[in-house]
């Protein structure tokens, strides 16, 4: 097997290499000997299958996975060459050639390094801003409905209608011109009136009712409704309501402190007006940040400082990039792409700048952060998580667990 690798520059390796036969079918060989011990095939004791025959069995796999194992060999030799550590190694390599000839394989690819950056100075291009301030009456406002997000509902002593706000617990069976349809049908179902998850005109036609009442709601499903059977459609909801509740008075006494705060044996009434206090103040500043400050200071940044950038990462963003104009097409111009190699590479290299410069912004935030030492710990990223999650209503554990269970906390 011939192997070059040279350096294009800091951050591309290029490989050209030549795959003979002979490396292929040893690769077959050997892997096919180590099946030939493991196998169970008709007429044959276990482990004295021949070769040949674990080669007729499997010629495809094996051929796919002799290729694998030649192109693995070649990726080690050419990082042993240059002495190129794993962990300096970003993303898979990209093969700009793999090409199938009488006596092998031709084979380029590039392999793709972490760049090297020296951010010196970038304290200088920091943009100044004012402080913003937050209004007492913000922190009032928003203490106000974090705490009727946690405020329990209670079943009502006394009988009244259902009002918006409530929460209703009710059967319902939804009909179009007299039949019933799929998953129009629930029993026992709570909702918050008001709440806008049912089809529009359903919630608002359920006010008014009492706990034992039955009544028909006359709906239509919205013209763009997820199931297009339904679509655009009238429909008629029998509708039974159970039980009504109400929210509690919202208290900012000790137990929703604890709620509010977990983890946290000396938190007070204060602490958690004082947090909610930092998440305005934070929000705020980060609308700053997002709105003015970040596209200035990633424009400076990127026009600060040059280096080279693994073109494997690059034309990944440019993926992305295609990815999300082809999202906004419509199927008319999707279709003029289609077949046409020139016109997609049109539309490649007219994002190649942003990509590149989305790409070098990345790698620079990432090396500033290094720098400065900015690390977030667990317990910050999971206190984050359940305040979010509170403010929007959710199951602060329940969220939590999710993050974990799909490995999403850094």
């Amino acid at each position: 097997m011939n192997i070059t690798a040279t350096k294009k520059d800091t951050a591309n390796v290029l490989v050209t290499a030549k795959i003979e036969n002979a490396d292929i079918e040893k690769n077959i060989n050997k892997t096919a000997k180590q099946l030939a011990k493991t196998q169970t095939v008709d007429g044959f004791r276990k482990g004295k299958v021949p070769v040949v025959i674990i080669k007729k069995m499997y010629g495809e796999k094996l051929q796919q996975e002799a290729e694998s194992e030649a192109i693995n060999e070649i990726v080690q030799n050419a990082k042993k060459e240059l002495d190129i550590k794993d962990e300096d190694v970003i993303g898979d390599p990209v093969f700009k050639k793999f090409e199938k000839v009488d006596d092998g394989i031709e084979v380029e690819l590039t392999i793709s390094l972490k760049p090297t950056i020296e951010v010196e100075g970038y304290e200088k291009l920091a943009p100044s801003y004012e402080e913003p301030v937050v209004d007492p009456a913000e922190v009032e406002e928003r203490l106000n409905k974090l705490l009727e997000n946690n405020t329990p509902y209670k079943k009502l002593k006394e009988d009244r209608p259902l009002e918006n706000g409530d929460q209703a617990k009710f059967d319902f069976v939804g009909k179009i011109d007299g039949v019933e349809f799929e998953g129009g049908k629930a029993e026992g179902f709570e909702l918050v009136i008001g709440s806008g998850q049912f089809i529009p005109g359903f919630e608002d036609q359920m006010v008014g009712m009492s706990v034992g009442e039955t009544k028909d709601i006359t709906v239509t499903f919205p013209e763009d409704y997820q199931s297009t059977d339904l679509a655009g459609k009238e429909a008629v909801f029998t509708v039974t309501l159970h039980e009504l509740k109400a929210r509690g008075e919202a208290q900012l006494d000790e137990e929703m402190v604890k709620k509010l705060i977990p983890g946290d044996e000396e938190a007070t009434a204060d602490t958690v007006k004082s947090k909610v206090e930092e998440q305005i103040q934070s929000e705020k500043v980060a609308k700053i940040y997002n709105d003015e400050l970040k596209p200035k200071l990633m424009e400076a940044l990127v026009a600060e400082y040059s280096f080279d950038l693994p073109e494997n990462i690059v034309e990944q963003e440019i993926d992305a990039q295609i990815n999300q104009k082809a999202q906004q097409m419509s199927e008319e111009e999707l279709a003029t792409y289609k077949g046409n190699d020139e016109k997609i590479e049109e539309l490649r290299e007219s994002v190649r700048e942003d990509a590149i410069n989305s790409v070098k912004a990345t790698f620079l935030v990432d090396a500033i952060a290094r720098k400065e030492e900015i690390t977030v710990n667990d317990h910050e990223v999971t206190q984050t998580i359940y305040y979010e999650a509170m403010m929007n209503n959710q199951d602060p554990q329940q969220v939590v667990e999710y993050y974990q269970e799909n490995n999403l906390l850094p």
